[in-house]
């Protein structure tokens, strides 16, 4: 039985393409992908074990899928095609440059609760880290989650990407290797690390030094006192009261970090 559809015409036909542009679509689809990738498994929150390894390959696909409309008017030159494994090589290397610069940054919220743990007795407090595989402290997991919280919250995953449709530009598939400007930015991460780490930390272990130093004069003038049953939970509750007063500006610190490790990015983009 015949149905007669109106918008159908038997004989229009779709236009054509040819193999050779396929197939370099396609490889530059790839290449596009390659970047992205490497940037997805590097990067804080997106390269999470938590996050299944098929969910972060489709999630690359889709966005490099998105990439691609703005990347396929670039050319491909022979010499990409001569050297097709140094090409790889060099885009998954700009990927995991800007995804490992931050998650540096982002392991400041780790050191600083490494830190608070191992000073108020709560790194006997540790369970196993998703993303690393180890034993951390819980206070650190914490900590973490702020940090990814106001990542999130601020829209930092989103200017993430759009930095990486930027490098596109700035570190062309046809420049070969990426300038030493990608060194730089993993060197200042590591120092900003320490630096914001200890910025959270020192509140509260300088708080709690002075408590160990009260206690240690009390201990001396009434020795019959336990220390371990006295100290310990004094220096707790002062630690999460300290932490308590103390959110608002945790919470502004790392909204600061947020804010300049992206704008760390953003300036090596722009020279």
């Amino acid at each position: 039985m015949f149905i007669p559809l109106p918008f159908y015409n038997p004989m229009d036909a779709l236009p054509g393409i040819e193999l050779n542009t396929l197939l370099e679509y396609l490889f530059k689809f790839f290449l596009c992908s390659v970047r992205l990738s490497a940037f997805f498994i590097s990067s804080p929150f997106f390269g999470s074990r938590v996050i299944p390894l098929n969910v972060k390959i489709v999630f690359s696909l889709v966005i490099s899928f998105f990439y691609f409309g703005y990347l396929s008017d670039i050319q491909i030159s022979d010499q990409i095609l001569e050297n097709l494994l140094i090409v790889v090589l060099v885009e998954a290397l700009i990927g995991l440059s800007l995804g490992l610069t931050l998650s540096i940054w982002f392991a400041a919220a780790s050191l600083a609760g490494e830190k608070i743990a191992s000073t108020t007795g709560l790194g006997f407090s540790q369970m196993v880290d998703p993303d690393t595989g180890g034993q951390t402290p819980v206070l650190s997991l914490i900590l973490d989650l702020f940090l990814i919280t106001i990542f999130l919250s601020l829209n930092g995953h989103l200017i993430a990407i759009e930095f990486l449709f930027k490098s596109f530009e700035i570190f062309n598939i046809n420049d070969g290797l990426p300038s030493i400007a990608l060194v730089g930015i993993g060197i200042e991460a590591a120092g900003a690390m320490f630096y914001t780490g200890g910025l959270i930390m020192l509140p509260v272990v300088g708080a709690l030094l002075m408590t160990n130093i009260a206690v240690g004069i009390i201990t001396r003038a009434a020795p019959q006192l336990n220390m371990f049953s006295f100290a310990f939970p004094v220096t707790m509750i002062l630690a999460f009261f300290i932490m308590y007063i103390a959110s608002q500006s945790i919470g502004n610190a790392f909204a600061e970090l947020t804010k300049s490790s992206l704008e760390s990015i953003e300036n090596v983009l722009a020279n």
